[in-house]
């Protein structure tokens, strides 16, 4: 005689009070992190977007005047642009960077994903190449540029004079802004491999097991398995390095200086417009639009690649 074990469902009332007590009880464990995120990253974001609307010295920022949106667009009756939109260098510095970013961050993908696929391998010697190939990402960027500054040097450096024949790479920014990309495709390459490796080593390996034994080729495996897998954690290193391509300013400020980095760079010309200029509302007015645009990119990055985070 077999005994038929029926179980009781739990009535939704009880169970929307249940889902409710841990919906409390997350968010008081998570209380402390956003007043911290509020103090540390909303009261410096409110400040300079209320910045951003006066027209204010950097020493002395107590003395203001509302301008609006001036500082974004604004023609005085005279037919003179004040606005940083209406300012060719802010838009020449817009191209480099969204240059920049865009060539950079996709090579350092397509180079990290080979190294992550290489060194998530089983070989002799594994855990050296993980170890050596961070040494790149590890030196100071300050450092880095430097070093690069002195090879690209068309007198007695290894690249300009030794390999490009004394080609002055840093001297026009059509030239310099390719030479910055290698530079930043070398040093942070490394980061990308390190971030799609722990993607890697987090995928099941059953199911490549799987695909082994009905004959699915290695290049079928990563177009059908590896990369739709990896979406989560693409995403993840692509914003993080989008984030800091869009921000770049060390680089370029190591290495053209501070003129040529505020023609090259976005940061370059919100910090000459606020340090050197003590334009503390234009300065605040271009980091708005920075924050913008790193903004819609991201939004953009999530869309494309359809991730949910449950």
């Amino acid at each position: 005689m077999t005994t038929k074990v029926t179980s009781t469902p739990v009535p939704p009332t009880r169970r929307r009070g249940t889902e409710a007590a841990r919906a409390r009880q997350a968010f008081w464990l998570l209380l402390p992190t956003l007043i911290a995120i509020a103090l540390v990253a909303g009261y410096p974001l409110y400040r300079t977007i209320f910045f951003a609307l006066f027209e204010a010295d950097l020493t002395t920022p107590d003395q203001r005047t509302f301008l609006g949106l001036g500082n974004f667009w604004f023609t005085t009756e005279e037919g003179v642009a004040l606005g940083f939109l209406q300012d060719p260098k802010w838009w020449e510095a817009v191209k480099n960077t969204m240059l920049f970013t865009v060539v950079s961050v996709f090579l350092e993908t397509v180079f990290g994903m080979i190294i992550a696929l290489v060194v998530n391998s089983a070989f002799k010697g594994r855990a050296f190449l993980r170890t050596a190939m961070l040494v790149p990402w590890a030196i100071p960027t300050v450092v880095s540029a430097q070093m690069w500054a002195y090879m690209y040097n068309d007198s007695f450096g290894l690249v300009g004079r030794g390999l490009l024949g004394g080609q002055a790479l840093l001297a026009n920014t059509d030239t310099a802004i390719w030479a910055l990309i290698a530079v930043d495709v070398w040093k942070t390459t490394s980061f990308m491999a390190l971030l799609i490796l722990a993607g890697l080593q987090s995928l099941p390996g059953d199911m490549y097991e799987a695909a082994d034994m009905d004959g699915a080729s290695k290049w079928t495996q990563f177009w059908r398995l590896t990369l739709p897998l990896l979406r989560p954690a693409l995403l993840v290193a692509l914003v993080f390095r989008s984030l800091d391509a869009l921000r770049v300013f060390d680089i370029m400020y190591v290495m053209l200086g501070a003129n040529n980095a505020a023609a090259t760079s976005m940061t370059g010309y919100a910090r000459q417009a606020m340090i050197d200029n003590s334009m503390l509302g234009m300065g605040s007015a271009v980091a708005v639009a920075i924050f913008l645009i790193i903004m819609v990119i991201v939004v953009v990055y999530v869309t494309a690649f359809r991730v949910k985070f449950d």
